[in-house]
């Protein structure tokens, strides 16, 4: 069992594949270059089982439909975002990219609430953190000891909250209330820039200092 991130799309966002033994894999959040992530995935042998959305904002899902459509699998989002995939101004395409906005289609899966979800042999514990967006969700997986979180927690930093929807308070009581509670080792792999640890952004992170 192991983890890759790979950045793509016009932010160059954080998308994460997190493979088994068997080379099936879970895909969190591709931002875009879907080509490039598809040919990457057939060169490994690498089987995607399904795609995790930790939010809706468009350099979280512009390749969401290349991946979903060639390999037939299947996509899940938080339910208070279940209209942004394929609406340009609350992905925030229109404003960011212009002429490009990214349209695609609903979620197959609209998450309820904070729970446990299994794909494969894959099972996490997943968080409602939302304040950087309202949808925003943070998947926990045990085995590995690492979260992917979006862009709630970042090294040395947290999400911006002004966009539609965001929340300064929120997203800092999201971070304090479920990723604190995390073990300190828990790898943080964050939406953009390098991953960071729970115990390291507790002790470093100056957004977070009053906790």
């Amino acid at each position: 069992m192991n983890w890759k991130q790979v950045p793509l799309g016009p932010l160059q966002t954080n998308c994460y594949l997190l493979i088994n033994d068997q080379k099936e894999a879970v895909i969190f959040d591709p931002g875009g270059d879907g080509p490039q992530l598809n040919a990457y995935l057939k060169k490994e042998g690498i089987t995607p089982l399904a795609i995790l959305l930790t939010h809706a904002h468009f350099d979280h899902i512009g390749a969401v439909d290349d991946i979903r459509s060639e390999w037939n699998i299947e996509v899940y989002l938080h339910k208070d975002e279940r209209d942004w995939l394929g609406d340009a101004t609350k992905n925030g395409s229109a404003f960011f990219l212009g002429n490009q906005e990214i349209i695609i289609k609903d979620a197959d899966h609209l998450i309820q609430e904070e729970g446990t979800l299994s794909i494969g042999s894959f099972k996490f514990s997943i968080y409602e953190t939302p304040g950087h967006s309202p949808g925003s969700i943070s998947f926990y997986f045990k085995p590995l000891g690492i979260v992917f979180s979006g862009d709630a927690l970042f090294a040395g930093s947290i999400g911006r909250t002004d966009l539609p929807g965001g929340s300064h308070q929120l997203l800092l009581d999201s971070i304090h209330d479920k990723l604190l509670e995390l073990p300190e080792e828990t790898i943080v792999a964050s939406g953009h820039g390098p991953t960071t640890t729970i115990g390291q952004e507790m002790d470093s992170n100056p957004f977070l200092s009053g906790f």
